[in-house]
């Protein structure tokens, strides 16, 4: 091996230690890189409820919050009456702008006693999962909703569950995800969103979280976590980030060991008089939780 002087040596083993010390941030900018397979966007629950869609989407760019869900019989008028025509302006809309429509957010629920109800029901969510493909939405968000004392509790899960199932087939056909948000007295409880789920056992059908109060009853958010993280969509609804009467920090450090590369989506509940400037705060809060996750 070629002999080389001292000077030659001491200038290589200073670009070594350059190198072992520029990795650590090289490391580290990878590893935002990788959790920002986690995208944040927008639930138009509150917030964006007036808003048209011009303005909707503006916003949305603007504040750096790029996927909306759209909440049907809101002012940006979303809805299956509109024409061929008018669904080809929505996608348009969305296409010549930085900002996703991550798909729709109904109030579609399966739990009626009245059969004629859950009928009525279902034709209207497929009718929803027609629109989101039309508008190029991605999926579209459904209720369990709720128990009824007349009624025993499997039986009412198991028709939850069989009517996901069904719109999961639809859905499917037409490239759209269905979403069951975590929702509704006594059903948001996980062990029902289990049971509701086995049944379910169309990959296409999934689960959006929806950060409640339930979440930490029983064995823990860690229990409930795990116990349905195998079933999460592609959206999951947050409040506001830098609330404290939820684990948001350990929601987000789960969805991050879990690899999520979907949206966690802001379904803020408040009344701020600048929306946009909150929407704003909220990007940032997030960012600095995934970069501590």
């Amino acid at each position: 091996m070629a002999t080389i002087d001292r000077k030659t040596f001491l200038k290589e083993i200073s670009l070594l230690a350059g190198v072992s010390l520029i990795s650590g941030p090289i490391l580290a900018s990878e590893s935002a890189r990788e959790k920002s397979a986690i995208k944040l966007g927008f639930v138009t629950y509150l917030w964006g409820k007036d808003w048209d869609l011009p303005t909707l989407i503006k916003n949305c760019a603007d504040t750096g919050l790029l996927g909306v869900e759209l909440r049907v019989e809101h002012a940006h008028n979303v809805m299956p009456e509109l024409s061929a025509a008018q669904r080809l302006d929505v996608k348009k809309r969305f296409v010549d702008s930085p900002v996703q429509l991550v798909g729709l957010g109904t109030n579609q629920q399966f739990d009626f006693v009245d059969q004629d109800k859950l009928k009525a029901s279902m034709d209207r969510a497929k009718e929803f999962i027609r629109l989101s493909a039309d508008v190029g939405g991605t999926g579209v968000k459904v209720k369990p909703n709720a128990l009824h004392k007349e009624v025993p509790t499997e039986k009412t899960l198991t028709q939850i569950g069989k009517s996901l199932n069904e719109l999961a087939r639809y859905g499917a056909d037409l490239g759209q995800q269905i979403r069951l948000e975590v929702h509704g007295e006594e059903t948001q409880e996980l062990p029902a969103i289990k049971q509701i789920m086995d049944l379910a056992n169309n990959p296409n059908a999934t689960i959006c979280w929806n950060c409640n109060p339930q979440d930490l009853n029983g064995k823990g958010f860690a229990y409930n976590f795990n116990l349905v993280k195998n079933r999460f969509g592609a959206t999951c609804h947050v409040r506001e980030l830098d609330r404290t009467d939820y684990p948001y920090q350990e929601l987000l450090t789960n969805l991050v060991n879990m690899n999520y590369k979907g949206w966690v989506l802001l379904e803020c509940h408040t009344n701020p008089a600048d929306k946009v400037a909150s929407m704003k705060e909220q990007r940032a809060v997030f960012d600095r939780m995934i970069a501590k996750a």
